[in-house]
């Protein structure tokens, strides 16, 4: 229980910071275009804090349900304007100033993720080092001739620093169903080229499972059996495991690795296991049952909820990416343009199938993200803020009706017809445009349900 409250927590603190940064890039551009606002609301439904200030009395509010916001300007279409107020009604504004008003919302959401990497860039992004482990027979990594323990060392030329930019650029390249070039390193450090063929790779790839897809796991060394995160309603905890114990014997077998103990427990779903652990010094004797648990695949697993003790993991395996605060900067710009693309082209494949809708996320998959990226460290939850602030940058900009990319496709028409679109054509296409946004969230909800119930 405490775990899905500081998930919750973790998900409004997130959600008031993004959409906060949102309306606020409309709201400042507004005011500097001489547009009078009327309100200014994180969220939406009823009020449970507002204030008023300012020369315009501007309503500040945060409001109950916390799935978006918006800031209300003078706007004839809405309401009688007095006679002084016309200029500074949204409607009577030039369409530059219109244009740059409803842009700056999406335009504010990928200045913020700048800023977050820029700062990540400069402290260091931890990561791993991209090198391979198990490979599966006869998979595209075997196929193209990769080996267990070769390091990559770049994809098509572009230096892969971690396992977390390794992905991603695979990700990237293989919307495209290319050959990417891989040079590697293997454990005696000798370099070679190894061509990998993304073009087998299926259709349609499920939640970023890009590694699976390619026959792939990542390098672990053998880490010791001792315990060091144990979740709240785990089994366990249940079952009186603390941090810190060492797990000896499993059964009368001799447990030597975390990979070797957690293959015997994902064997026994339900079934009670006799443990014996070393608790500072002194022996103990426990009996666990894992809890069963149902794959995407739809095998059934053992799971008791502990994490191993990695704090003294090889620093060899270890990087960090960091830079000056200049060329911070640089790679900051560079990574919200890499991934505003990857997340426009993601959309783009799902529309034509060729990815899976799976990858869709509603508000339950992502309040988990936030509070596991919270409970991590301040970094990795800025890390998700950044990731999340450019998602709703591109998809707000998708010229949907409703959505600020939607007046700014109108704004075009407007600009090339040499008048405003007449207001029953645009009330069809709002219509339109709120269907699929039903749509698009009843599919994104649907997924939740079923990562919880898997």
């Amino acid at each position: 229980m405490g775990s899905i409250l500081f998930s919750f927590a973790a998900f409004i603190v997130a959600l008031g910071i993004l959409i906060t940064v949102h309306e606020f890039g409309h709201y400042w551009v507004a005011r500097r275009a001489g547009v009078k606002v009327l309100r200014f609301s994180v969220g939406f439904g009823r009020p449970l804090w507002k204030r008023v200030a300012g020369p315009d009395q501007t309503e500040y509010v945060i409001a109950a349900i916390p799935l978006g916001g918006y800031v209300k300007m003078l706007d004839e279409r809405e309401g009688d304007v007095p006679e002084e107020d016309l200029p500074r009604a949204f409607n009577r504004q030039s369409l530059s100033k219109r244009f740059a008003i409803v842009f700056a919302g999406p335009l504010f959401n990928f200045i913020f993720a700048i800023l977050a990497y820029w700062v990540m860039f400069m402290t260091g992004i931890p990561g791993i080092k991209p090198i391979i482990g198990q490979i599966e027979e006869a998979s595209i990594a075997q196929q193209a001739g990769l080996k267990f323990a070769d390091q990559i060392i770049s994809i098509d030329g572009e230096q892969a620093i971690s396992w977390g930019a390794a992905r991603m650029m695979l990700i990237t390249k293989s919307l495209d169903k290319s050959v990417v070039e891989l040079k590697v390193e293997d454990e005696d450090k000798r370099s070679r080229i190894v061509d990998l063929d993304l073009s087998l790779i299926a259709s349609e790839i499920k939640d970023g499972r890009i590694l699976e897809e390619l026959g792939i796991s990542q390098y672990r060394p053998k880490i010791p059996v001792v315990i060091g995160k144990l979740i709240d309603d785990g089994r366990a905890i249940a079952a009186g495991l603390k941090v810190g114990d060492t797990i000896l014997f499993a059964d009368d077998q001799k447990m030597d690795n975390w990979e070797a103990w957690v293959t015997y427990v994902r064997a026994r779903p339900e079934k009670v296991i006799n443990i014996e652990l070393n608790r500072q010094g002194v022996q103990h004797n426990l009996e666990l049952t894992p809890a069963r648990v149902v794959t995407k695949e739809g095998d059934e697993i053992g799971l008791i909820g502990a994490a191993p003790d990695v704090s003294g993991l090889s620093s060899e395996l270890r990087v960090i990416e960091k830079y000056s605060p200049v060329y911070a900067l640089i790679a900051a710009g560079e990574k919200t343009w890499n991934m505003s693309i990857l997340t426009l082209r993601m959309i783009g494949k799902m529309l034509f199938g060729e990815v899976s809708l799976d990858n869709l996320s509603g508000p339950l998959t992502i309040a988990d993200y936030a509070g596991q990226t919270a409970s991590i460290g301040w970094d990795a939850f800025l890390m998700f803020l950044a990731i999340v602030s450019i998602s709703l940058g591109v998809l707000n900009l998708l010229p949907i009706p409703l959505l600020d990319g939607g007046h700014l496709m109108f704004y075009i028409i407007e600009l090339i017809k040499g008048s405003p679109i007449a207001e029953n054509i645009e009330s069809i296409f709002q219509r339109v445009g709120m269907f699929f946004l039903f749509l698009l969230m009843s599919v994104a909800i649907y997924n939740d349900f079923a990562r919880m119930f898997n």
